[in-house]
């Protein structure tokens, strides 16, 4: 697919494979306050780079047909508002009042310590680094804060979102939102520190990180140069003992070789009672430093940052911005996510093998959803997943909001 042919293949997905039902049942929280869709803030990028904010729609059928009309190249979703952010957006008492809670991580953060991409390159070897992220967060967000209604997101390119859903979440002040992300961003702009080992969820990161480390430290080389085990060696507090670690390092050539003998050199000086305050948790610093998820702060403090809509398709790849499930993140490969131009392949051989088996058989056509004739089904799947663990939330609040009516 060329960059020419792209904006016709975008115009079919808006029409053909968007899922605008599911889509709008999302951002309409059933229904319980209609505000939640219609005071939502929309924004387009258009060919050429035009950018629209401000964006929003009423029902269903006009984000539908404005979306086709437009065909945007990038949508990206805002806050609820509390007016109407197309008609009131210059008003001086127009402000946002809500946004789902959103997690924000790059390949590109990670530049300073993987060694087999950089910039807007990703393989299946950095993006172990994406699995632990997941892995990470998926826990901490559910154990620690209690929240059930996490829809993680493939960018389209590099990284992956999480939509926090709860509707806790999505009341959170930005300060009660600057405090959240603090809690979880140990690492800031990938700068090397020492942390709070002790803390229980730095505990169940680091284990999460030691069931990943031996592959990534293979696939990544993190001991492949002198450069990179200075690096490594920057966290040994001791002189003595750094001497001693560096000592080892040079007789062997393989990372893995040199984190086994570090690894060893510290075990025996911990029991031996050897390690001071500065270098007990040494090996867990490291840990910590090179895989615990790089997180963009700012995406998730403000109310009024908006970020990339799923389902929406990178103008630089094609490919769709799908739902993820975390559960399975081992087994995903952002090189295999469908671009446009494939879906659409998918639905033409579908409809061409329907045709013939109908006309072969003599019988009546049964007309299918387009999406469900391709590779997106399986993507949309999770995210009607999602939706339905969000609707046992909707049926409590409208009962809720029935019982109060009938109070008056």
């Amino acid at each position: 697919m060329t960059d020419d042919q792209f904006p016709d293949y975008l115009n079919v997905y808006y029409k053909k494979l968007f899922p605008y039902s599911q889509f709008h049942k999302w951002l309409s929280y059933g229904n319980v306050k209609p505000e939640n869709f219609i005071n939502r803030e929309f924004s387009f990028t258009l060919h050429e780079d035009i950018y629209i904010r401000y964006q929003s729609f009423n029902t269903l059928q006009e984000m539908e047909s404005e979306i086709q009309n437009k065909c945007p190249f990038k949508i990206d979703i805002g806050a609820v508002f509390n007016m109407s952010p197309k008609v009131c957006r210059n008003y001086p008492q127009f402000h946002a009042l809500e946004k789902e809670l959103v997690i924000d991580i790059d390949m590109t953060d990670y530049d300073q310590i993987r060694t087999c991409c950089s910039g807007a390159e990703v393989c299946q070897k950095c993006w172990r680094f994406m699995v632990i992220a997941v892995k990470i967060l998926e826990r901490a967000l559910r154990d620690d804060f209690g929240w059930k209604h996490l829809l993680w997101v493939f960018s389209g390119r590099r990284g992956i979102h999480c939509w926090v859903c709860d509707e806790s979440a999505r009341k959170l002040l930005p300060s009660e939102r600057g405090t959240f992300i603090d809690y979880l961003a140990l690492l800031s702009a990938g700068e090397s520190k020492r942390f709070n080992i002790n803390h229980p969820s730095v505990k169940h990161s680091i284990s999460i990180i030691k069931e990943e480390f031996n592959s990534l430290l293979s696939e990544q080389d993190f001991l492949g140069t002198i450069e990179q085990c200075n690096k490594i060696l920057s966290f040994i507090a001791d002189e003595k003992l750094k001497e001693q670690i560096n000592l080892q390092f040079s007789k062997y050539q393989s990372s893995v070789q040199r984190w086994e003998a570090l690894t060893v050199i510290v075990n025996n000086h911990h029991k031996r009672g050897l390690l001071n305050f500065k270098t007990k948790y040494c090996v867990e610093d490291i840990l910590l430093y090179l895989a615990y998820p790089r997180l963009d702060v700012n995406v998730t403090k403000g109310l009024n940052h908006l970020l990339k809509s799923p389902f929406c398709v990178h103008p630089k790849t094609g490919k769709v911005c799908i739902p993820i499930n975390p559960k399975v993140i081992d087994k995903f490969n952002p090189n295999t996510v469908p671009t446009i131009n494939i879906l659409i392949d998918e639905i033409n051989e579908y409809d061409k093998k329907q045709k013939e088996i109908i006309n072969d058989a003599n019988l009546s056509s049964n007309r299918l959803k387009d999406y469900k004739k391709t590779s997106l089904l399986k993507s949309v799947n999770i995210f009607e997943e999602f939706l339905r663990n969000l609707e046992s939330n909707w049926k409590g609040s409208k009962i809720k909001q029935s019982d109060i009516k009938m109070e008056f």
